[in-house]
């Protein structure tokens, strides 16, 4: 079947006014309504800032009498995590919702992560061994996800983070019992 010119262009025209106003709704989804505190910024002029380093001593040159260390930049090491944060969300029985008990563990990863825009993590999804092999899959890889979002909620780029799902293939514990499936259950935060 030949379509004529004359009703082609027509609705060429309609699929690309369609794929505009679908990419507009795309990009006004993605803004947020929620305002950043405005933060008064305060002017230290060089005096003030030679002044209080002196007093604070020579350790803390240009930190005034706060006594905060500053941060290591150089310190930089790939695949090193958080120091002692734990790096495992667990999970309920076929569930894939964090528990409000790991909360404190995502914020911590978060504020690493967001303190240092070159890190990636991988977020690995495991479930235990009950359920067929694809069903499990999907499972890791919404629990993954679920932890993924909940690092984007507290301002982790998702271009930092990969969710990926080892499904049962990877078992932290072995044995078929509800001690070991639930140490199974679980995403592991992994650096790279």
């Amino acid at each position: 079947m030949k379509i004529s010119k004359t009703f082609q262009q027509p609705a060429q025209r309609m699929t690309r006014l369609a794929a505009v106003a679908a990419f507009s709704a795309l990009l006004a989804a993605c803004g947020s309504s929620v305002k950043l505190q405005d933060t008064p910024v305060a002017e230290r002029s060089a005096t003030a800032i030679d002044a209080s380093s002196t007093s604070a001593g020579a350790g803390a040159v240009g930190m005034g009498q706060r006594d905060i260390s500053g941060v290591q930049a150089d310190r930089f090491i790939a695949g090193q995590a958080p120091a002692n944060v734990e790096r495992i969300v667990y999970f309920d029985f076929d569930s894939y919702a964090v528990r409000p008990e790991f909360s404190a563990l995502i914020d911590s990863h978060a504020k690493f992560i967001n303190g240092n825009s070159q890190r990636r993590v991988n977020l690995e999804g495991h479930t235990d061994e009950r359920g067929g092999r694809e069903y499990n899959l999907a499972l890791g890889q919404k629990r993954a996800e679920a932890v993924l979002r909940a690092l984007v909620v507290s301002g982790v780029s998702d271009s930092q983070m990969e969710a990926v799902s080892f499904g049962k293939e990877k078992p932290a514990a072995q044995g078929s019992g509800e001690e070991a499936w639930a140490k199974n259950r679980r995403v592991e935060l992994t650096y790279r």
